[in-house]
Protein backbone atom coordinates (compact mmCIF):
# COMPACT_ATOMS: atom_id res chain seq x y z
CA UNK A 1 0.00 0.00 0.00
CA UNK A 2 1.78 3.69 -0.59
CA UNK A 3 1.04 6.12 1.80
CA UNK A 4 -1.58 8.38 -0.20
CA UNK A 5 1.24 11.03 -0.64
CA UNK A 6 1.04 13.37 -3.88
CA UNK A 7 3.60 14.05 -5.97
CA UNK A 8 4.73 17.89 -6.62
CA UNK A 9 3.83 19.36 -9.82
CA UNK A 10 8.00 20.12 -10.09
CA UNK A 11 8.63 16.28 -9.84
CA UNK A 12 6.18 14.94 -11.95
CA UNK A 13 5.55 17.63 -14.80
CA UNK A 14 2.55 17.23 -17.20
CA UNK A 15 1.26 19.19 -20.29
CA UNK A 16 -1.61 21.33 -20.75
CA UNK A 17 -3.38 18.30 -21.88
CA UNK A 18 -2.26 15.78 -18.82
CA UNK A 19 -0.31 14.09 -20.39
CA UNK A 20 3.32 13.14 -19.67
CA UNK A 21 6.08 15.75 -19.84
CA UNK A 22 8.51 14.52 -22.28
CA UNK A 23 6.50 11.82 -23.86
CA UNK A 24 3.58 13.97 -24.64
CA UNK A 25 1.35 10.57 -23.81
CA UNK A 26 -1.54 9.66 -21.82
CA UNK A 27 -2.46 6.42 -19.95
CA UNK A 28 -4.66 5.00 -22.97
CA UNK A 29 -2.42 5.89 -25.65
CA UNK A 30 0.17 2.67 -24.75
CA UNK A 31 -0.80 -1.33 -24.66
CA UNK A 32 1.38 -3.21 -22.05
CA UNK A 33 3.86 -4.21 -24.73
CA UNK A 34 6.11 -1.35 -26.04
CA UNK A 35 8.84 -1.80 -28.58
CA UNK A 36 11.82 0.48 -27.90
CA UNK A 37 13.82 2.16 -30.53
CA UNK A 38 16.43 4.48 -30.85
CA UNK A 39 16.19 6.61 -33.51
CA UNK A 40 12.83 8.21 -34.81
CA UNK A 41 12.86 6.87 -38.16
CA UNK A 42 12.61 3.08 -37.02
CA UNK A 43 9.10 3.84 -36.05
CA UNK A 44 7.48 3.66 -39.08
CA UNK A 45 9.42 0.83 -39.74
CA UNK A 46 7.64 -1.20 -36.79
CA UNK A 47 4.36 0.33 -37.32
CA UNK A 48 4.48 -0.78 -41.08
CA UNK A 49 4.05 -4.25 -39.92
CA UNK A 50 0.88 -3.61 -37.85
CA UNK A 51 -2.20 -4.32 -39.26
CA UNK A 52 -4.09 -1.20 -37.94
CA UNK A 53 -2.07 1.79 -36.26
CA UNK A 54 -4.87 3.66 -33.75
CA UNK A 55 -2.32 6.53 -32.25
CA UNK A 56 0.48 8.66 -33.81
CA UNK A 57 2.29 10.93 -31.33
CA UNK A 58 5.48 12.94 -31.71
CA UNK A 59 7.66 15.46 -29.05
CA UNK A 60 11.28 15.95 -29.30
CA UNK A 61 12.83 12.25 -30.38
CA UNK A 62 10.27 10.56 -28.80
CA UNK A 63 7.76 9.16 -31.73
CA UNK A 64 4.70 7.09 -30.55
CA UNK A 65 3.04 4.85 -32.87
CA UNK A 66 0.05 2.24 -30.95
CA UNK A 67 -1.57 -0.25 -33.12
CA UNK A 68 -2.62 -4.02 -33.65
CA UNK A 69 -0.11 -6.98 -35.25
CA UNK A 70 -1.91 -10.37 -35.53
CA UNK A 71 -4.77 -8.61 -33.04
CA UNK A 72 -2.21 -8.09 -30.20
CA UNK A 73 -1.98 -4.21 -29.46
CA UNK A 74 1.29 -2.69 -29.37
CA UNK A 75 3.19 0.50 -28.77
CA UNK A 76 6.66 1.17 -30.60
CA UNK A 77 8.20 4.26 -28.75
CA UNK A 78 11.55 5.79 -29.90
CA UNK A 79 14.16 7.06 -27.11
CA UNK A 80 16.68 8.89 -28.74
CA UNK A 81 20.61 7.81 -28.11
CA UNK A 82 21.66 6.93 -24.66
CA UNK A 83 20.76 6.11 -21.27
CA UNK A 84 20.05 9.51 -19.87
CA UNK A 85 17.04 9.31 -22.13
CA UNK A 86 16.34 5.90 -21.23
CA UNK A 87 15.74 7.32 -17.64
CA UNK A 88 13.49 9.44 -18.85
CA UNK A 89 11.13 7.39 -20.92
CA UNK A 90 11.00 4.42 -18.53
CA UNK A 91 10.26 6.48 -15.44
CA UNK A 92 7.77 8.17 -17.88
CA UNK A 93 6.44 4.54 -19.27
CA UNK A 94 5.94 3.51 -15.72
CA UNK A 95 4.24 6.62 -14.43
CA UNK A 96 1.44 6.23 -17.00
CA UNK A 97 0.33 2.99 -15.73
CA UNK A 98 1.86 3.52 -12.37
CA UNK A 99 0.93 6.78 -11.06
CA UNK A 100 -2.57 8.32 -10.86
CA UNK A 101 -2.08 11.48 -13.22
CA UNK A 102 -5.14 13.29 -12.03
CA UNK A 103 -4.70 13.00 -7.92
CA UNK A 104 -0.64 12.15 -8.60
CA UNK A 105 -0.54 10.07 -6.27
CA UNK A 106 1.01 6.27 -6.85
CA UNK A 107 -1.58 3.83 -7.43
CA UNK A 108 -1.78 0.75 -5.19
CA UNK A 109 -1.82 -2.54 -7.69
CA UNK A 110 1.18 -1.66 -9.67
CA UNK A 111 1.37 -2.98 -13.56
CA UNK A 112 4.05 -4.53 -15.20
CA UNK A 113 4.98 -3.68 -18.55
CA UNK A 114 6.82 -5.70 -21.05
CA UNK A 115 9.69 -3.65 -23.28
CA UNK A 116 11.72 -4.62 -25.73
CA UNK A 117 14.61 -3.01 -27.31
CA UNK A 118 15.39 -3.41 -31.35
CA UNK A 119 18.50 -1.68 -31.49
CA UNK A 120 21.58 -1.94 -33.36
CA UNK A 121 24.73 -2.73 -31.52
CA UNK A 122 28.60 -3.48 -32.50
CA UNK A 123 30.36 -7.00 -31.81
CA UNK A 124 33.46 -7.41 -29.51
CA UNK A 125 33.34 -10.90 -30.20
CA UNK A 126 35.70 -12.10 -33.74
CA UNK A 127 33.08 -14.56 -34.38
CA UNK A 128 29.68 -12.65 -34.01
CA UNK A 129 29.51 -11.34 -37.47
CA UNK A 130 27.85 -8.31 -39.11
CA UNK A 131 24.15 -8.70 -39.92
CA UNK A 132 23.54 -10.99 -36.88
CA UNK A 133 21.33 -10.58 -34.32
CA UNK A 134 22.51 -10.76 -30.29
CA UNK A 135 19.60 -10.83 -27.28
CA UNK A 136 21.47 -9.08 -24.14
CA UNK A 137 21.27 -11.92 -21.07
CA UNK A 138 22.71 -9.15 -19.16
CA UNK A 139 23.26 -5.28 -19.05
CA UNK A 140 26.76 -3.86 -18.03
CA UNK A 141 26.25 -0.48 -17.73
CA UNK A 142 29.75 1.46 -18.11
CA UNK A 143 27.89 4.92 -18.00
CA UNK A 144 26.90 5.51 -14.16
CA UNK A 145 23.50 6.35 -14.73
CA UNK A 146 22.03 3.57 -11.92
CA UNK A 147 24.23 4.32 -9.58
CA UNK A 148 22.06 7.49 -9.00
CA UNK A 149 19.36 4.58 -7.48
CA UNK A 150 19.22 2.63 -4.78
CA UNK A 151 19.21 -1.02 -5.72
CA UNK A 152 20.40 -4.49 -5.05
CA UNK A 153 21.56 -7.24 -7.49
CA UNK A 154 21.07 -10.88 -6.74
CA UNK A 155 23.52 -13.58 -6.08
CA UNK A 156 24.62 -14.23 -9.82
CA UNK A 157 24.83 -10.72 -10.73
CA UNK A 158 27.03 -9.58 -7.99
CA UNK A 159 29.39 -12.80 -8.94
CA UNK A 160 29.36 -11.80 -12.43
CA UNK A 161 29.81 -8.38 -12.07
CA UNK A 162 32.73 -9.11 -9.40
CA UNK A 163 34.73 -11.42 -12.09
CA UNK A 164 33.71 -8.15 -14.81
CA UNK A 165 35.45 -5.78 -12.75
CA UNK A 166 38.85 -7.66 -11.75
CA UNK A 167 39.00 -7.93 -15.74
CA UNK A 168 39.08 -4.15 -16.78
CA UNK A 169 40.61 -1.20 -15.09
CA UNK A 170 38.08 1.30 -14.65
CA UNK A 171 39.95 4.21 -13.01
CA UNK A 172 38.77 6.54 -10.39
CA UNK A 173 37.76 9.05 -12.74
CA UNK A 174 35.30 6.99 -14.64
CA UNK A 175 31.70 5.55 -13.75
CA UNK A 176 31.53 2.64 -12.03
CA UNK A 177 30.27 -0.50 -13.85
CA UNK A 178 26.86 -1.87 -12.92
CA UNK A 179 24.70 -4.98 -14.54
CA UNK A 180 21.72 -6.34 -14.40
CA UNK A 181 20.21 -9.43 -16.03
CA UNK A 182 16.83 -9.74 -18.75
CA UNK A 183 13.16 -10.51 -18.06
CA UNK A 184 13.70 -14.69 -17.69
CA UNK A 185 10.75 -15.24 -19.96
CA UNK A 186 11.21 -12.70 -22.37
CA UNK A 187 14.63 -13.36 -22.83
CA UNK A 188 13.39 -17.21 -23.50
CA UNK A 189 11.50 -16.27 -26.12
CA UNK A 190 13.85 -13.82 -27.56
CA UNK A 191 16.85 -15.87 -27.01
CA UNK A 192 15.86 -18.82 -28.78
CA UNK A 193 16.30 -17.47 -32.35
CA UNK A 194 19.27 -15.93 -32.28
CA UNK A 195 22.63 -15.53 -30.22
CA UNK A 196 22.81 -13.98 -26.65
CA UNK A 197 25.55 -12.77 -24.17
CA UNK A 198 26.28 -9.70 -21.98
CA UNK A 199 25.72 -6.24 -23.89
CA UNK A 200 27.94 -3.51 -22.44
CA UNK A 201 26.50 0.19 -22.45
CA UNK A 202 28.29 3.27 -22.82
CA UNK A 203 28.22 6.40 -22.18
CA UNK A 204 28.66 8.21 -25.19
CA UNK A 205 29.77 6.72 -29.08
CA UNK A 206 33.32 7.88 -29.48
CA UNK A 207 35.68 7.88 -26.32
CA UNK A 208 33.74 5.66 -24.13
CA UNK A 209 33.85 3.13 -26.81
CA UNK A 210 37.43 3.40 -27.25
CA UNK A 211 37.34 5.43 -31.01
CA UNK A 212 40.01 7.73 -31.76
CA UNK A 213 39.43 10.53 -33.90
CA UNK A 214 41.24 13.66 -32.66
CA UNK A 215 40.92 12.69 -28.78
CA UNK A 216 42.49 10.31 -27.20
CA UNK A 217 40.45 7.96 -24.51
CA UNK A 218 41.02 7.87 -21.03
CA UNK A 219 40.97 4.06 -21.35
CA UNK A 220 42.18 3.16 -24.61
CA UNK A 221 42.26 -0.71 -23.64
CA UNK A 222 38.52 -0.82 -22.49
CA UNK A 223 37.75 -2.86 -25.94
CA UNK A 224 40.26 -5.46 -25.45
CA UNK A 225 39.56 -6.29 -21.81
CA UNK A 226 35.85 -6.20 -22.22
CA UNK A 227 37.03 -8.90 -25.43
CA UNK A 228 38.71 -11.27 -23.03
CA UNK A 229 36.39 -11.56 -19.98
CA UNK A 230 34.92 -14.47 -19.57
CA UNK A 231 33.20 -16.66 -16.77
CA UNK A 232 31.20 -19.69 -17.00
CA UNK A 233 31.36 -19.42 -20.60
CA UNK A 234 29.43 -15.99 -20.79
CA UNK A 235 31.28 -13.58 -22.27
CA UNK A 236 30.48 -8.88 -23.37
CA UNK A 237 29.49 -10.24 -26.75
CA UNK A 238 28.68 -6.42 -27.90
CA UNK A 239 28.13 -3.01 -26.51
CA UNK A 240 25.66 -0.16 -27.30
CA UNK A 241 24.42 2.85 -25.16
CA UNK A 242 20.98 2.07 -23.66
CA UNK A 243 20.61 -1.93 -22.36
CA UNK A 244 21.97 -1.18 -19.33
CA UNK A 245 19.90 1.37 -18.01
CA UNK A 246 17.05 -0.58 -19.29
CA UNK A 247 17.45 -3.98 -17.37
CA UNK A 248 18.19 -1.68 -14.05
CA UNK A 249 15.26 0.44 -14.10
CA UNK A 250 12.83 -2.08 -15.48
CA UNK A 251 14.24 -4.16 -12.86
CA UNK A 252 13.38 -1.36 -9.81
CA UNK A 253 10.13 -0.09 -11.48
CA UNK A 254 9.20 -3.45 -11.92
CA UNK A 255 8.77 -4.16 -15.58
CA UNK A 256 10.18 -6.51 -18.03
CA UNK A 257 12.47 -6.34 -20.23
CA UNK A 258 14.60 -7.57 -22.93
CA UNK A 259 17.00 -6.08 -26.00
CA UNK A 260 17.68 -7.63 -28.66
CA UNK A 261 20.80 -5.95 -31.63
CA UNK A 262 21.29 -5.94 -34.92
CA UNK A 263 25.19 -6.28 -35.29
CA UNK A 264 25.92 -3.61 -37.57
CA UNK A 265 29.87 -3.78 -36.92
CA UNK A 266 32.59 -6.08 -35.37
CA UNK A 267 35.17 -3.72 -33.63
CA UNK A 268 37.49 -6.75 -33.66
CA UNK A 269 37.10 -7.19 -37.57
CA UNK A 270 36.82 -3.90 -38.31
CA UNK A 271 33.88 -4.67 -40.76
CA UNK A 272 30.67 -2.87 -40.92
CA UNK A 273 26.73 -3.76 -42.28
CA UNK A 274 26.82 -3.12 -46.21
CA UNK A 275 22.56 -3.37 -46.06
CA UNK A 276 21.70 -2.20 -42.10
CA UNK A 277 18.10 -1.18 -42.78
CA UNK A 278 17.60 -4.45 -44.36
CA UNK A 279 19.05 -6.81 -41.49
CA UNK A 280 17.29 -4.04 -38.87
CA UNK A 281 14.07 -4.95 -40.95
CA UNK A 282 14.15 -8.14 -41.01
CA UNK A 283 15.16 -8.36 -37.11
CA UNK A 284 11.68 -6.21 -36.51
CA UNK A 285 9.15 -8.68 -38.12
CA UNK A 286 11.30 -11.51 -36.42
CA UNK A 287 10.38 -9.42 -33.02
CA UNK A 288 7.09 -9.24 -34.01
CA UNK A 289 6.57 -12.68 -34.41
CA UNK A 290 7.56 -13.82 -31.75
CA UNK A 291 6.17 -11.38 -29.16
CA UNK A 292 2.23 -12.26 -31.42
Amino acid sequence: MNEMKQIGESELILNKDGSIYHLNLLPEDISDTIINVGDPDRVPLVSAFFDKIELKKQKREFVTHTGYFNGKRITVLSTGIGTDNIDIVYNELDALVNIDLNTRIIRDKQTALNLIRIGTSGALQPEIGVDSFICSEYGLGLDGLMQHYEFQNNEEELQLLSGINRSISIKNNLPVPYLFSADIQLFSKMSAHMQSGITASCQGFYGPQGRVLRLAPTYPQLLNDLQRFKMDEKKVTNFEMETGAMYGLARLLGHNCCSVNVIIANRVDKTFSKDSKRSVKKLIEQTLNILT
